[in-house]
C-alpha cells in the first residue's frame, strides 16, 4: 500500500479501510493460532498498513 495512494482518499474511505484491515488482522490471528497461516509476514504487513492509515488520519486532524 503506497502512501501517495492513501493521501488521495477521503477520510471516510480511510476509516473504512482501517475497519477492513482490522477484520483481516483478526482473521490472520485466528489462522496463526490454528496453524493454518502460511504467510506469517502478512500479519506484519496488515499491522503496518493500519498504522500508516492512522498516521495519515492524525496528520489531517492536526493540520485542520
Amino acid at each position: 500500500m503506497k502512501v501517495e495512494d492513501l493521501r488521495q482518499k477521503t477520510e471516510d474511505e480511510l476509516k473504512q479501510q482501517v475497519l477492513d484491515l482490522k477484520k483481516e488482522a483478526f482473521n490472520l490471528r485466528f489462522q496463526r493460532a490454528s496453524g493454518q497461516l502460511e504467510n506469517t509476514a502478512q500479519v506484519r504487513v496488515v499491522r503496518r498498513d493500519i498504522a500508516r492509515i492512522k498516521t495519515i488520519l492524525e496528520e489531517r486532524r492536526a493540520s485542520a
